[in-house]
């Protein structure tokens, strides 16, 4: 990983290997509204930018705190130091992921701007081709059996590797226009040594997302035993 500064207050990110002449115009969402190349707004608790670049499509996100603490904060962070901040952490992880060959969508860059103790960021991933998550599937129809069964294999790869993700939910698991699935939103995740407790607060925070998102949508195709089909193939994956 490649870090750059590019002013007095602001550090840019890229992968050693990128060719791409990133500058810190790439992280403002009215740069590319402006010239056109916007191709999709994905609006959650933020708004996601897709766009195109030359050869590149890419996804630019800015960092928003969550809960209570974001009503207040927003998108403010306390910093102490780069190496602790949540868009470091989070791009120098993924890096890392991607060269292991896991399922994780490209890091292409970030920038961390700081104003005196307190700083803000964002990220540039690559746009995967045709991508829907886990929870639009499942409003739009029931999985087949052998795509539930990839799910469980897929995060067993990342479990047995030591990949502890923070927020694994169904809108964090997406599906390629190949149908394979790749998980995304590696903020606060960490390297870990296996272990059977946090893989199993992984698996239960994801079930609970199926429950939460079955709540929410008028039409949700999901079923007891579609999880217990999940279930068996993440634990015969993570037994191999």
């Amino acid at each position: 990983m490649q870090l750059t500064s590019v002013s007095k207050n602001q550090t840019l990110f890229t992968q050693e290997s990128n060719p791409l002449a990133i500058n810190e115009h790439w992280f403002n969402p009215q740069y590319w509204l402006e010239q056109d190349k916007v191709f999709a707004q994905k609006t959650g608790r933020a708004t996601a930018y897709f766009f195109a670049e030359k050869e590149l499509k890419a996804v630019l996100r800015h960092y928003w705190r969550g809960g209570l603490v974001g009503k207040v904060l927003q998108d403010q962070y306390l910093f102490t130091g780069m190496d602790n901040t949540r868009v470091y952490k989070e791009f120098a992880l993924m890096c890392e992921l991607h060269q292991q060959g896991l399922p994780v969508v490209e890091p292409i860059a970030a920038l961390v701007t700081r104003s005196g103790l307190i700083y803000r960021g964002d990220i540039i991933t690559r746009a995967l081709e045709g991508a829907t998550s886990l929870c639009e599937r499942l409003v739009a129809g029931p999985l087949a059996a052998q795509l539930i069964t990839h799910i469980g294999e897929t995060i067993a790869r990342f479990h047995k590797a030591g990949v502890y993700h923070a927020d694994l939910n169904i809108n964090n698991v997406l599906f390629d226009d190949q149908d394979k699935v790749h998980v995304i939103d590696f903020d606060r995740g960490e390297l870990r040594p296996p272990q059977t407790q946090w893989q199993q607060q992984n698996m239960q925070r994801l079930q609970r997302s199926f429950t939460k998102e079955a709540g929410r949508q008028p039409s949700f195709h999901w079923q007891q035993s579609d999880w217990q089909k999940l279930e068996e193939a993440y634990q015969r994956a993570l037994s191999c």
